[in-house]
């Protein structure tokens, strides 16, 4: 008898594991298709874009308000569309120069969503301009930082974290110095067996918080590789969130350590932040277990950015993987389109001339000119905080091997098998 109550237990819960057959908890569900499968046009190609609506699984026949505005800009059209059995078609209409056009839609303020497509966009070229001294500028500040730090150990601490230990993988909490003034921190991983293998710097998204969750990537320990996962503002993770919290109100707001001392290259906040991802390079590559060979960069969003911009600054990169990069053509809105995050448009006095012209020494678009490995860049075209625009203007300036994958209905975000792929194309790189 109790085997029979089992077996119809592990019956019942494989059929309530079948019927999971809805992906999204929510009770009401958008589908939007562009006519082209790709959502890619050519300029002076009009798009359609078939709307669909639904409430707990059933189709509304409700009246959509809609407008269509470039990426990131006003709208430039608007209307509204009554849904039969749930559906409607909208003509989004055209583009004369390349960009992304985008398709907001609203149900009496309750239910909202958007569509984004393209139209040339392999022919967006940047606003930002390319400094004559661009190179000599960032040679010159590596070079103060290694000679700052030289008589200094750059491993200020390292200790075990046990509770991060496996039967397979070690974990370190270090703390490394990277010129006269800063340090950062970071969770090292790395297999437990004895060996060589390559390195990967992890570089964080925006904000002033702890890393989280370091055994969350223990896939990549796993796999072989040695993985520094880094913030980049000389906060211990082993912070309270309270602390956290105090200090990311001293910078006014969570993000406002990217306008820190924007009216001069020099003292500008982001220069030891970049300064900071080849010094970890320089850790890496000086571990004992390094196969002496391979280093990786891999990141999203700002860590996209700081992936793609450690690439252009180290030639001792050897692969880059990148997802929606952030800080890239960040003045792009002085050329009446989208520009890259953080937005300055939003913010008073930012896109002034001074700021501007050292916005140029820190955008991804200058460094990506400049990488020679590999790069693997991934981005969607829904994106409002990375948008699309930017990341195809990266994406063109890159003369290196690359290869991308474009998840359009995907907005700031990458699911866990995107990742876990990237973690794979990595290791086909290693040499």
């Amino acid at each position: 008898m109790k085997k029979l109550l089992l077996m119809m237990m592990l019956c019942c819960a494989a059929m309530m594991a079948t019927a999971e057959n809805y992906p999204y908890r929510s009770d009401y569900l958008w589908m939007t298709v562009p006519d082209h499968a790709d959502w890619l046009y050519k300029v002076g190609e009009k798009a359609k874009v078939e709307v669909a609506f639904f409430l707990y699984g059933m189709p509304q026949d409700a009246e959509v308000s809609y407008e269509i505005g470039p990426d990131m800009m006003p709208a430039v059209a608007s209307g509204k569309v009554k849904l039969k059995k749930g559906r409607a078609i909208i003509a989004m209409g055209t583009m004369k120069s390349p960009g992304f056009l985008d398709l907001r839609l609203n149900i009496g303020g309750k239910y909202q969503h958007h569509v984004k497509v393209g139209f040339s966009p392999e022919l967006l070229k940047p606003y930002t301009g390319n400094p004559q001294d661009f190179d000599t500028f960032w040679k010159v500040n590596l070079e103060e930082a290694r000679l700052a730090a030289k008589n200094d150990n750059l491993v200020v601490s390292c200790k075990k974290v046990e509770h991060y230990c496996t039967d397979e993988t070690d974990m370190y909490l270090l703390k490394l110095k990277t010129d006269r003034r800063h340090a950062v921190y970071g969770y090292l991983s790395k297999p437990k067996k004895a060996g060589k293998y390559p390195v990967v710097l992890c570089l964080p998204g925006a904000g002033i918080k702890t890393i989280k969750e370091p055994m969350r990537n223990i896939y990549y320990a796993k796999n072989g590789f040695i993985r520094l996962e880094m913030e980049i503002h000389g906060l211990n993770p082993e912070m309270t969130d309270e602390q956290f919290k105090e200090i990311t109100a001293a910078f006014d707001y969570e993000n406002g350590y990217l306008t820190n001392g924007l009216d001069d290259r020099d003292n500008y906040y982001m220069k030891h932040v970049y300064v900071a991802c080849v010094r970890a390079i320089d850790y890496l590559t000086s571990l004992p277990d390094w196969d002496g060979r391979n280093v990786f960069v891999q990141g999203g969003s700002q860590g996209g950015a700081l992936s793609l911009i450690t690439a252009g600054l180290d030639s001792r990169v050897t692969a880059c993987v990148a997802n929606h990069p952030a800080l890239s053509d960040m003045a792009g809105y002085l050329d009446h389109r989208a520009g890259g995050y953080p937005h300055f448009n939003h913010m008073k006095n930012m896109l002034t001339p001074e700021k501007v012209k050292t916005l140029a020494y820190y955008d991804v678009v200058n460094f990506a000119r400049r990488i020679v490995c590999p790069v693997y860049l991934t981005w969607g075209y829904n994106d409002n905080v990375c948008p699309p625009t930017t990341s195809y203007i990266v994406w063109n300036l890159i003369t290196a091997p690359k290869e991308s994958l474009i998840t359009p209905v995907n907005e700031h975000w990458t699911t866990t098998e995107t990742n876990y792929a990237q973690m794979l194309w990595l290791k086909e790189r290693v040499q």
